[in-house]
Order: structure tokens, then sequence, then C-alpha cells
């Protein structure tokens, strides 16, 4: 590495899960840079290509005009070599042989888990960059590609309404988020979906087969026959979204489809937010690394600028808004009474 004050070369990868806004993040990275005339090189396939030395030189013609795209020009992947400690160990040799300074990871959790391994064996800057769908990362509102799967969500949730309508069913939307309900609780609320099922709400009080028809009785007998989209995060339910709506029809005179958007979440065009998140937090990432903070994710809290310690993000936990949930539940809770009992 260089003097202790001097950054001439930083190493960047993209690891875990793609998500949409990566490839503004890259780019925010490498305009900054340039501007302070430091190099940056991209690892491909994230720690799995730092340790097979896979890499490209990034300047301005190689991402000037990659906003609009989603996924990530270097590739990412998730590497169990790296976790050993001989692996971490050849990373490290590697980034010394390339003459690296400063390491930029974009990702989730997991990522900055790899970062807090490879400090252990290196002792250049490192800084992490809060990419992820799933938006539940302690120390920044958002995360990179949030917005643009719950814009996805939503999109979807709309077609699915108006097949819902036209034929009288009840729709089960499978949406990601397996250990949080961000994208859940904002497409349910942003689509008027009459109910979500969230890992911090199953939490306190597991939701039954028996509450939800309930719930749709309720519904229905208020609004007549019409239709029910129920948005279920992933990993809540024995069997998904398949198996509830097999329970729920069982129960009901009505129709029930499930609905799983999966891998569709992570495409698709980055929204305008996660272009300029992206953007934003690649510049000052590149300005942490200049002032030598080590250790650290990039993040924006109350659209200021922030940094959080990379083991913060993922042993704080990031709560769910009370606010929101409270919203979302009020608007569809059971009805007690039916509206013609009501006026008599």
């Amino acid at each position: 590495m260089s003097s202790a004050n001097t950054i001439n070369r930083i190493a960047i990868i993209t690891s875990g899960g793609d998500a949409p806004g990566m490839n503004a993040a890259i780019r925010g990275v490498v305009l900054a840079a340039e501007n302070y005339g430091i190099e940056v090189m991209g690892f491909r396939h994230g720690y799995e290509g730092l340790l097979n030395n896979d890499f490209v030189k990034l300047d301005r013609k190689d991402v000037e005009h990659i906003l609009q795209y989603s996924g990530t020009i270097i590739k990412s992947a998730r590497s169990e070599r790296f976790r050993t400690e001989e692996g971490a160990r050849e990373a490290a040799t590697n980034l010394d042989a390339h003459q690296i300074d400063a390491f930029i990871v974009i990702g989730g959790d997991g990522s900055f888990r790899g970062a807090e391994h490879l400090a252990n064996f290196w002792k250049g800057p490192i800084i992490g960059i809060p990419g992820t769908i799933d938006n539940d990362l302690f120390g920044t509102d958002n995360t990179i590609g949030y917005d643009t799967a719950v814009e996805t969500a939503m999109d979807a949730l709309d077609k699915i309404r108006d097949t819902a309508e036209a034929m009288d069913r009840v729709f089960i939307v499978e949406v990601m988020g397996r250990n949080a309900g961000y994208i859940g609780i904002s497409s349910a609320m942003a689509s008027g979906a009459e109910r979500m099922i969230l890992p911090e709400l199953q939490k306190d009080k597991p939701l039954t087969v028996a509450a939800l028809v309930k719930h749709i009785e309720s519904v229905q007998r208020v609004r007549g026959d019409s239709s029910y989209v129920m948005v279920l995060c992933e990993n809540q339910w024995p069997g998904g979204a398949v198996r509830l709506a097999e329970q729920l029809e069982d129960r009901l005179n009505l129709p029930c489809r499930p609905c799983l958007l999966g891998h569709v979440q992570r495409g698709g065009r980055p929204t305008a937010m996660d272009r300029i998140l992206g953007t934003r937090l690649g510049v000052h990432a590149v300005e942490l690394v200049r002032q030598q903070k080590t250790g650290v994710m990039a993040g924006v809290t109350a659209n200021e600028l922030s940094e959080t310690p990379l083991a913060d993000t993922w042993t704080k936990r990031k709560k769910l808004s009370e606010e929101l949930i409270n919203i979302q539940q009020s608007l569809f809770n059971p009805i007690k009474k039916d509206r013609s009992k009501s006026t008599k």
C-alpha cells in the first residue's frame, strides 16, 4: 500500500444479491475517484473475483452511461472460499500485489461481514455501500435497490388487482424479504392490499388460517363479491403462497391463487431515487476513503450523508415503521358490524 495519507488506487466489488442502482454506485465511485486522480479497479464476481484476480480497470468511458441499467457491470456472486482464513489472507495478498490503497464493497449484511473478515488480514481503508433490495441495514434510511423493488412489486400488484376484480378472486402475492418486511409493507400500502404478512408481525402474533378466513369474509360481506389481495413476505408461511392459497380455498367459497414475484424484483430499470442514492453513496464512499475512514458503511439518514460502523449494520435492528404498520392495518381491520345493520 501507499503511505498512510495517500490514496492512488481503489478496488471495488459488488457482492451478494444484485440490486437495481448498483451501477449508479459504481459510476459514482469511478467518477469521484477520477476527480482526485485515483484509479479504480473492479474485481468481477465479488470476493470470488478477488481470489481469482479477475479484474478490470474502470474509467469514465466505462461508467458514464450505465445509470439506466440494472444488475452490475462487474458482476456479483457469493464466495464460500473467501469465508475461510486462508481465503481472506489470499484476498489480502492479491490486494497488496495490485497496490490497492482502499477497498469498497457494495452489498448487504453478508458482504459487510466479508469486509470485516478481510479487515483482519488487510489494513487499508474498507468502506461499505448498502446495496440490497431488502432495505434491512441499520444506519441508512434506504438501501440501493429497495425503491425499484417496491415499484416492481407495486406494478405487479396493480396488474393482479385487475384480474382479481374481474374474477372475484383472492390472490396471495409473495414478495422478497424473509427477514425484513420493508418491501412487503411498502408494496401493500402502495397497492391497497387488504392484508400483509410480514416477518416483524409474525414474530409477535403469527396469523392463522382461521384469522385470515375471518378477515376475508368480513371484507366480502361488506363489499359484496370483490377482490382480495394479500402480500406475503417469503418464508413467512409453511409452504409459501402456494400452500396458503390451497388452505384458504379449502375454507372459502372463492378461488384463491398464488403469485410468486421472485427474482423479478431484482431487475428492471432503477428508479430515479435509486440512481440518485447510488450516485450519492458512491461519491460519499470515495470521500470517506480520502478521510482515511475504515470499517464503516456510507449511508443517508434524514437525507443527510452518514457513516455507520459495519458491525452495527447487522447487529443493530432497523425497525419497521410502526406508523406504516398501524395505518395499513387500520384501513382493513376486520369489520365488526355490517353497514346494513349500522344504518338501522
